[in-house]
């Protein structure tokens, strides 16, 4: 078989099944492990997939840069936001992290809505500059532009400074073995850091997010407590994240 009909066929099993594993992916194609890793590696630089210890899990497209990350999913993402929003109360303290859907989420926020909003998302403090009756906090740093956020020691230093009631966490990926990924070895940090400061974290999963891996680990699914999804999500994967504490909320 030619290397490359076999990573067709490799690509094919993982959009199937959701992961491979390298000692089936060698037994059913009759080859050594050894060739196996080289067929993941290459994908993986080609940014096909996302290797893992033992095999490959889906690569998330949530990785591209914010400009491109605008346009994709938007449907979805509304709807989800606009669930995301109905969770939010009057009088609480709410960070807010970067991205496109909570760029979405910020759009929805009632005019009377009176809340505390924290955020290292120069954006999203911006989009809120109109709103009446929403006091910001803009947490300072070195500006990652790739998702437009500040990361860094300062930044981890305000975010010390904080108990907020909610916070809605940015992810690339959510996976129920992988758990919570991201693009950027700062910025899995920085969230790992918002979520310890806050009694709740809820992660607004769009479609592109669900059942993928990035590179970098924000943590497993025991660091949140709410995800957010499309009616339409599988339904497997939804029990298999309500397995682990997780409550799932349906747009």
């Amino acid at each position: 078989m030619l290397t490359s009909h076999r990573k067709q066929l490799i690509l094919e099993k993982l959009a199937a099944e959701g992961q491979v594993l390298s000692k089936d992916l060698s037994a059913h194609f009759d080859v050594s492990e050894d060739t196996i890793r080289r067929d993941l590696r290459e994908l993986a630089a080609e940014g096909q997939l996302q290797r893992v210890h033992g095999g490959a899990l889906p690569s998330s497209s949530a990785v591209a840069t914010f400009s491109e990350r605008k346009s994709l999913k938007i449907d979805a993402k509304q709807r989800i936001a606009r669930k995301g929003v109905e969770l939010i109360s009057d009088g609480q303290v709410v960070i807010i992290d970067g991205g496109t859907t909570t760029s979405e989420l910020i759009t929805l926020l009632p005019a009377d809505l009176r809340i505390t909003v924290v955020t290292h998302s120069p954006s999203i403090a911006l989009g809120l500059v109109a709103h009446p009756a929403i006091e910001v906090i803009l947490i300072g740093g070195r500006l990652y532009k790739h998702s437009i956020v500040t990361v860094g020691a300062a930044t981890i230093e305000g975010i010390s400074n904080i108990h907020a009631d909610l916070f809605f966490m940015g992810v690339t990926g959510i996976h129920p073995e992988a758990g919570l990924t991201t693009g950027d070895y700062e910025e899995a940090c920085i969230k790992r850091a918002f979520s310890g400061r806050a009694a709740e974290t809820v992660v607004l999963a769009s479609p592109e997010k669900i059942n993928t891996a990035s590179p970098f680990v924000i943590g497993d699914l025991s660091l949140i407590n709410t995800v957010v999804v499309e009616h339409a999500t599988n339904v497997d994967w939804i029990q298999a994240v309500k397995e682990q504490g997780v409550t799932v909320v349906k747009a």
